[in-house]
């Protein structure tokens, strides 16, 4: 082995890291439990599905892994920080920093052009970089409609946006929830590869959420959940 391969080798880490997440809701008197003893990790580039039916927790574990909802019990560590003992201000910081987001239903701001979405999460970070956000309005194929407000973009072309936004701020995991959900076959396989070539390129941890075992087949490692538990 040479040493350039040893020190390629070193440098993957784990980024993110679930241990022993329960989750239930309280519904008329009665506990519901959602998610039980979910534990798993996450490693820098790693592009990591999550596949069940529906109702078996998926989109929940995902809340509970970016952040936006907190465990019943368990901890999730991002990046050496545990989330679970975070505060909302804190959260919201560190998913400013740490964290992307690609939505099913792309959540642009229509009051923004292309440029401007992308750059919005830089913009509220008050750490503005053209230079970033021109770099990714061209690796998404977008410089011909870089000035096109969202009502005039095609779904694919809405979902690319958003994907370049999630990316703007490097991110050290991207988290998508059926990011293809509401694309034509077409259009859902563009995006979806463009996605993942970019996860590759900027070396960013992917977690997707989704029920399209062709999607889940590109992943380098799936996830499945049976009524909240993993198998």
């Amino acid at each position: 082995m040479t040493e350039t391969q040893a020190v390629t080798q070193t440098v993957t880490q784990t980024v993110l890291t679930a241990s022993h997440l329960h989750k239930s809701f309280a519904l008329d008197g009665d506990t519901i439990p959602v998610l039980e003893d979910i534990s798993l990790s996450v490693n820098t580039g790693e592009f990591v599905a999550i596949m069940g039916k529906s109702g078996s927790g998926k989109s929940t574990l995902l809340s509970l892994l970016a952040g936006l909802d907190q465990p019943t019990s368990g901890v999730v560590t991002l990046n050496g920080d545990d989330m679970t003992r975070m505060s909302e201000e804190q959260l919201a910081v560190k998913r400013q920093s740490d964290i992307g987001f690609v939505f099913q239903s792309f959540h642009l701001i229509p009051t923004l052009n292309v440029t401007e979405n992308i750059a919005f999460p830089l913009n509220i970070a008050r750490k503005s970089n053209q230079e970033r956000v021109d770099e990714l309005v061209s690796a998404v194929e977008l410089t011909h409609r870089k000035h096109s407000f969202p009502h005039q973009l095609s779904g694919g072309e809405k979902q690319r946006t958003a994907i370049a936004r999630a990316l703007v701020s490097q991110p050290k995991i991207l988290f998508a929830d059926e990011p293809t959900g509401n694309l034509d076959e077409k259009n859902a396989d563009q995006v979806m590869q463009l996605l993942v070539d970019l996860q590759q390129a900027f070396n960013t941890a992917l977690v997707i959420v989704t029920h399209d075992p062709g999607l889940a087949a590109m992943a380098d490692r799936t996830i499945t959940l049976v009524d909240g538990q993993l198998v």
